[in-house]
């Protein structure tokens, strides 16, 4: 099973919305939402809260492929996200999320002990390359037990 297969199978939003993930590795998760009407805004957009929920699964999914490895002795939690909207979003839109940190450097927090975290940015585009929404979610990797 994919990380995209498994993050639509255990998290109902990313179903929900019919999340498509397009690429997942450790240093970069694609995730689009395709452009449907029951989850527009006011203006026949998608609306805020679903463009957050494509950038948190986006970050989400470069989590698993970076740390999948560890989840036999951690479990991956978001701490905290704040995202800016920058332009009007239409149509279909995707995220790109990228690691702010290396993957070793966390892994070898959480070896010392330490309980890690590090930032994910996202940038939400249109089809048309722009950005229309810029997002940053820091994780933590809790220890087991």
């Amino acid at each position: 099973m994919s990380i995209g297969e498994m993050l639509a199978a255990t998290v109902p939003m990313a179903r929900t919305l019919d999340l498509q993930f397009l690429e997942t590795t450790p240093e970069r998760a694609v995730v689009s939402l395709p452009d449907q009407a029951d989850y527009h805004n006011h203006v026949g957009g998608p609306h805020a809260g679903a463009m957050f929920t494509l950038g948190e699964s986006a970050s989400g999914a470069i989590v698993l492929a970076a740390f999948g490895d560890q989840l036999a002795r951690a479990v991956p939690l978001a701490v905290s996200a704040e995202i800016a909207y920058k332009k009007l979003a239409m149509g279909p839109v995707t995220a790109t999320a990228t690691l702010g940190r290396p993957a070793a450097e966390v892994v070898a927090e959480l070896d010392e002990g330490v309980r890690p975290e590090f930032p994910v940015s996202i940038a939400i585009r249109r089809e048309d390359g722009a950005v229309t929404g810029e997002m940053t979610v820091v994780w933590t990797l809790r220890p087991n037990g």
